[in-house]
């Protein structure tokens, strides 16, 4: 009975598999068609997430916690907010800094599936043993004696490639000064000499109405100073509009509110002196 427990499913394992299955599938494909970054990486924490029931589900709970502590809530949230900090937009992806990147990858990466492909299609088993008998003396213990004894070797190596990433990862982000600093002095004898603007860049805002970065200071003839903005939001489109016509919507709006208030303006109090006072 217990081999034959060990094949079967139950209703509501089945139904868990299928419902959870579809939506890590799905989360999946986002994460790969999906235009920002921002979004891909949400679709692959929701993966990972499942991933993790999937771990819990079938008795790993170590593999579960770790799925969700490691890699959910820490590597992913990480290259999250990391992503939303520097705004990756879907048209950094367009630029191609090194020649035939792209075919290599796609190489490699039709080179991965055949090697995958052929390892499942020469696996075989011929045994099942069952949750129980994998976690006869604990889940974990369990664990580390394949990891320590039996996979020890490809332990080391994953651990050596994912050290040696970190490494390169520093190494290419790393940049060697070789030049001396410009001094603040010569920063700006050299914008006297190219001609350019001299003065202190005019600050964002329309007046005392908006103080935002995204939004573009007014000049004294009511067009919107492009120099008051960051040239990263323009590049990305996200700088508010300060037309005229918002501004008059503004004004309108600020108006109904105050007839809604009954706001009245109010005379400021006048003090007179102490001596007419008196008298």
């Amino acid at each position: 009975m217990s081999g034959l427990a060990a094949y079967s499913t139950s209703g509501g394992e089945a139904f868990q598999f299928w419902v959870l299955g579809t939506v890590a599938v799905i989360g999946a494909l986002c994460t790969v068609f999906m235009r920002r970054a921002v979004h891909s990486a949400l679709c692959l924490a929701g993966t990972m997430i499942i991933l993790a029931v999937f771990y819990l589900a079938n008795g790993a709970y170590f593999l579960g916690v770790v799925q969700i502590v490691v890699y959910t809530g820490a590597i992913m949230m990480l290259f999250l907010f990391v992503v939303m900090l520097v705004g990756v937009t879907a048209a950094d992806s367009l630029k191609e800094t090194i020649k035939g990147q792209r075919w290599l990858a796609l190489l490699c990466g039709l080179g991965f599936g055949i090697l995958l492909i052929g390892g499942i299609g020469n696996a075989s088993l011929s045994e099942f043993s069952g949750i129980g008998e994998a976690n006869a003396g604990g889940n974990v213990e369990g664990l580390a004696a394949l990891l320590f004894t039996k996979y020890v070797f490809a332990f080391e190596i994953t651990g050596a490639l994912l050290i040696t990433a970190a490494v390169g990862a520093m190494v290419l982000t790393h940049r060697e000064r070789t030049e001396r600093a410009m001094t603040q002095r010569e920063l700006a004898e050299q914008r006297v000499r190219e001609g350019r603007y001299l003065p202190p860049l005019p600050a964002p805002g329309v007046y005392a109405r908006h103080n935002a970065v995204d939004i573009a200071g007014l000049l004294p003839d009511g067009t919107p100073s492009d120099l008051s903005v960051s040239k990263t939001l323009r590049d990305r489109g996200q700088v508010r509009d300060v037309s005229q016509e918002a501004i008059n919507d503004l004004r309108a709006m600020e108006q109904r509110a105050e007839e809604r208030l009954e706001r009245k303006a109010i005379d400021p109090p006048t003090f007179k002196r102490a001596e007419e006072a008196s008298k």
